[in-house]
This record gives C-alpha cells, structure tokens and sequence, in this order.
C-alpha cells in the first residue's frame, strides 16, 4: 500500500476546491485532511472528514499533516511558505511561487536547510494542448523554431467577483495570474531568452490592475511572443509556431477545468480529451512530401503532477516543478515589468 500523505489546504476557494482538492481526494497517496475556512464549511460538504480550521497558523500546528499547499492570495505565499517550512511541512505553493525573486531564492533556501520539499503548481504543463505542443517540437518536424506565439485571451469586461485579484496589491494583475503560466510554458521550452521587451496595461474600464500584456523574448535565432487580453471576443489559435521545416497552429482546449467546474471528479470518463474540432494544425515537409495534417493531443492530467509528487515524497524522485524553474518565472515577471516602465528592451 502507498503511504499516505496527510494534506491540509490554505483555502477553499476556486484553487481550493477546483485545482487541489480533488486530485489530493482521488489520489491514493494522499488524504485531504484538513483545510482553513474562517467563515464557511463549504469543503466539508463535498468532503466530510475533513478537518476545519480557521487560520493557517492553527492548521500549521497539526502534528498529522506533512504537506500543506499554499493557494492564499499570491501576496501571501512568501509568508504562508515561510511559515509552513519553519513548521517543518513539505509545501505546494500556488502559482505565481512569490511576488519578487528575491522572496523565491530565501524560501528555495530554507526548504533546503531544512531538507523539505517544496514546488510549485504550474499545472498547465499537464494541459493537453502543451503535450501536444511539446511532442510537436521535441519531434523537429518543423525544424530550427524561428518564431512562436503563446496566447492566454479572455473576454471579460466586469471585474473577477474575487477582489483580493482586481486590488492594487503586489502580484495582483493578468501578467503574474494568467501571465505566470505563458511565461513557464515558454522556458519550458526555450529556457530564459537573452533579453525581454514588454508592453503592460490596463483596458477594462473599471480595472486598476494589469489585464493586457505582450512580452517578446530574445533569444539568438528565436523571438517568442506571448500575449494576454481580457478584452478578445474572439481569440485566435493560441500556440503558433513557425520553423524552417514547418508550422503548428494550436487551440488552448484543455478540458480539465470546465469539468472539474461541473463537479466531475479526475479520472471521470473522457478526463483531459479534446474534441476532435481542437486537434492541432501540422504543416510541413518530410522526404520532399508536404504534409498537412491535425494532430491529436495526448489527455490532459493534472493527476500527473501529483502523482510525481508522491513520488518526491516517498522514494526521493525529483518534485514536479522545482522551485528554481518558478523563481525564473518571477524574474522574467520582474523584467518585464521594467520593460514597460521603461519603455526599452531589457537584458535579463
């Protein structure tokens, strides 16, 4: 039998109760034992073992559990992270890993010196649509890459009824939420560029916060755009990718979230397939035989990062994201934030 982790959760909102709760419920590794709710008991609804409490400071004192996962508002993750380490937990922290880079390095550190685990849930490496963006690229059909485009577009003029997102905090705004997720698929498979140039803004009326943001990054033969909107009704595909051999044209058609909004379990029938109509577009040219053809994507499974984590846990395997790939994100974050200001190419 697996040994079983014993996992409390800093909250129970949409992170909570769509992107970490079930997976912890279904896994076998792992027991969703307690969670922090000041006011609710939303989550002992679903899940009626669980243990209520009603700060993290008192959740943290709970000798039985050994992982926590931070998903508080992202100005607290450095807090909450340090506090959970110094408490002697292994840790998941909620993407975007900490404000500033500095705050990433000191929790690397600690968690370190104190011989815990710690990673960050970039789950969108396990969406279908990056599989198949990765197999496609890993497999040189299209050759040497000479430019690419990763989109993350909404069509949302109101404001996100959860306000701690739409406050003037640090970390708030579209580059840290939807942007941290671009800017990790992109050094997932480019590594850092040499140089970043970014325009940020605000476009929604009511909006204090960024919700419209293009970076390039600069590598020697390579530029990769990534963008984000929350005004684009109607959205071009999301991954594009050109090279000397070929192009692979891309929707962003993930699964795993609308289901798990419908209240399906991971693992339901159909978990993580795309739709026929989201296959991916394959153009290029192999023996002098141009080929054009749509591609399907391997299942989406955020039950994948889990699965490596309790292998980190138990038989020493490597974390599914390792701190120091998050850490890059925020410098990227960071840089780009400067670019905008500045209003120049900046070396990163």
């Amino acid at each position: 039998m697996e040994r079983i982790i014993k996992t409390g959760i800093c909250a129970y909102g949409m992170s909570g109760h769509i992107f970490h709760a079930p997976f912890i419920h279904v896994h076998p590794g792992f027991a969703f034992t307690a969670v922090v709710e000041r006011s609710k008991h939303m989550a002992q609804e679903r899940y009626p073992e669980v243990k209520v409490y009603k700060s993290v400071e008192e959740m943290l004192q709970d000798d039985s559990l050994e992982l926590i996962v931070v998903n508080t508002p992202n100005y607290t993750h450095y807090e909450y992270t340090k506090a959970a380490l110094n408490a002697g937990k292994h840790v998941i922290v909620e993407k975007p890993f900490t404000v500033t880079s500095v705050e990433g390095q000191e929790l690397t550190k600690l968690a370190k010196s104190k011989g815990l685990l710690l990673s960050v849930y970039h789950n969108r490496r396990f969406d279908s649509d990056f599989k198949i963006v990765r197999q496609v690229i890993a497999s040189g059909d299209l050759g040497d890459i000479l430019e690419a485009e990763i989109h993350y577009d909404r069509y949302r003029e109101e404001l996100s009824y959860k306000k701690h997102k739409e406050a003037a905090l640090p970390g708030t705004g579209g580059l840290y939420d939807l942007g941290s997720h671009l800017v990790d698929q992109a050094l997932q498979l480019f590594g850092l560029p040499d140089s970043i140039w970014a325009d940020i803004r605000i476009i929604r009326k009511e909006s204090i916060v960024d919700d419209y943001f293009e970076l390039v990054f600069f590598y020697d033969n390579l530029r990769v755009r990534l963008k984000c909107s929350y005004i684009t009704r109607e959205p071009i595909p999301s991954y594009q990718f050109h090279g000397r051999k070929g192009s692979f044209i891309k929707t962003k058609a993930d699964t795993q979230e609308t289901m798990l909004q419908q209240g399906l379990m991971p693992g339901a029938p159909g978990w993580g397939v795309e739709g026929i109509h989201e296959w991916g577009l394959l153009h290029t040219e192999k023996d002098g035989e141009v080929i054009r053809k749509y591609l399907p994507s391997p299942k989406g499974d955020y039950l994948e990062y889990f699965d490596a984590m309790h292998k980190a846990l138990t038989q020493g395997a490597p974390v599914p994201v390792e701190p120091a790939d998050a850490v890059n994100v925020i410098r990227v974050i960071e840089t780009a934030f400067q670019s905008s200001k500045e209003g120049k190419i900046i070396k990163l």
